[in-house]
């Protein structure tokens, strides 16, 4: 069993939080570490009593506070070696001996969860998602995903709960404040995944089980809330699911989102 908590989603910055019997943990401390302190805090966990930190990547939404939090509360860090050389800033905050190197390829232990990564496609050093299990239930993150693919498919299967990218609505891209780059960066096959996929890929997740989702890493200026909730609802609806189909709720970029429960 699982409690799940977003802190923090979007395109400003990234922390989960993950609680099972015996473990606590973050994954990515992409804001700074008063407002992760902030956050633990208003959901009753002690910054002191965390197990691990996973990183995702190196991108400053995911890692911002990382170096200071770990530094501050002697939190043990778990994250691939080519993004932890991608980050020379957060590193040189980081003692070794609370540094620990994983492969994307393989798996390790945190207490009583199973973290099993995976790679993602963006314009990271070495970026990944995770699959997390414990007592029979399995949960998975993934975001800052530029592309859907059955690689990712694959690793999503059978996911009680799955933390999902739902980053941009493509019309609302193009009338964002953006710089035309940085548009073309976020829909390319290295950027983001639109609602509209993100729907497509809940709607083949409830296949294979998938009974609850949340919706993260909105952008800022290329998506809204309600948007990308309605649209991945009638993605659902056009894959002959109703809406009581999935349990699904939408990160808050700014503040914790309610326990759930896996």
């Amino acid at each position: 069993m699982f409690d799940f908590c977003s802190l923090y989603s979007g395109s400003s910055g990234n922390s989960l939080l993950l609680k099972s019997d015996n473990a606590k943990i973050l994954i990515d401390a992409g804001v700074s570490c008063k407002k992760i302190e902030t956050a633990l805090e208003d959901v009753n966990i002690s910054p002191d009593e965390l197990d691990a930190i996973l990183v995702t990547h190196e991108h400053s939404d995911h890692v911002q506070g990382l170096g200071t939090f770990v530094k501050k509360h002697n939190v043990p860090v778990f994250v691939n070696q080519k993004t932890l050389d991608a980050m020379p800033k957060q590193k040189d905050k980081i003692s070794d001996d609370k540094i620990n190197l994983f492969k994307n390829t393989d798996h390790f232990e945190i207490n009583d969860l199973k973290i099993v990564p995976f790679d993602i496609p963006h314009d990271a050093a070495n970026p990944c998602g995770f699959n997390i299990y414990n007592k029979k239930k399995k949960m998975s993150v993934a975001t800052d995903i530029g592309d859907m693919n059955k690689y990712i498919l694959k690793h999503l299967e059978n996911s009680n709960f799955v933390l999902l990218e739902s980053n941009y609505d493509p019309e609302v891209l193009k009338c964002s404040p953006y710089p035309y780059s940085l548009k073309m960066r976020i829909a390319s096959s290295t950027g983001h995944l639109s609602n509209a996929m993100a729907g497509k890929t809940l709607s083949y997740l409830i296949q294979s089980g998938l009974k609850t989702a949340m919706l993260g890493h909105l952008s800022k200026h290329s998506n809204f809330p309600e948007l990308a909730y309605k649209t991945v609802v009638e993605e659902l609806i056009s894959n002959n699911y109703d809406e009581n189909s999935l349990k699904l709720s939408v990160a808050s970029r700014d503040s914790h989102s309610k326990i759930i429960k896996i």
